[in-house]
């Protein structure tokens, strides 16, 4: 009996998170209430709190699950990529982000909208472009490229260069080309990463 009502329990988890996106991306996060979610699912604000203490939370998770898509297709990982200084897997690396803003647009679009009055939110985006820089900054400490000192300065800027273009993006679709889009990242990246 312990293993059904352990299964029921994850099944209503999946079913919470994988509703509350839905609405997140139909109303808003804002616009979206626990009870929203509780009926889209055909459960009550009871079950809910059961699972997540707050809708924060449960947003908590899934910028978690956000971060695993986009980090469980990095082979090899973003530090390797970085200290290798290889334009090709630079490009090869680039152009897996950019396929997979489609995947991750619900997500990050609901999360940026929930950091706006949810602060733990915004410290998991925080922590989330915090934690790339560290992995890119260990790759040129690895390959001692470039002055200490710019290191960190040089993987802010191309990290940021990546942000800023998912999210425009994530809000208005392709508006310029996306080979010429990715060559002229990869340029940047090797300029500020590899050169």
């Amino acid at each position: 009996m312990a293993s059904i009502r352990e299964a029921q329990k994850q099944m209503t988890r999946r079913l919470l998170l994988e509703k509350a996106l839905e609405l997140f991306e139909q109303k808003g996060y804002a616009a979206t209430t626990v009870d929203d979610i509780a009926v889209a699912v055909g459960t009550t604000r009871a079950t809910f709190y059961a699972h997540y203490p707050s809708k924060g939370q449960l947003m908590l998770v899934l910028v978690e699950r956000s971060n695993r898509i986009l980090t469980e297709a990095d082979v090899p990982p973003l530090r390797s990529v970085v200290e290798s200084g290889d334009r090709a897997q630079i490009k090869l690396w680039l152009s897996r982000k950019f396929d997979q803003w489609a995947d991750i647009r619900p997500y990050v679009t609901a999360a940026h909208q929930a950091a706006a009055s949810e602060p733990e939110i915004q410290a998991a985006l925080d922590g989330w472009f915090d934690d790339a820089i560290d992995n890119m900054q260990a790759g040129l400490d690895l390959a001692g490229r470039f002055e200490e000192s710019s290191r960190r300065v040089r993987c802010a800027l191309a990290f940021g260069e990546l942000e800023f273009f998912s999210r425009r993006w994530m809000r208005l679709g392709w508006t310029v080309d996306r080979e010429t889009s990715l060559d002229l990242m990869v340029d940047n990246w090797c300029f500020l990463l590899a050169e």
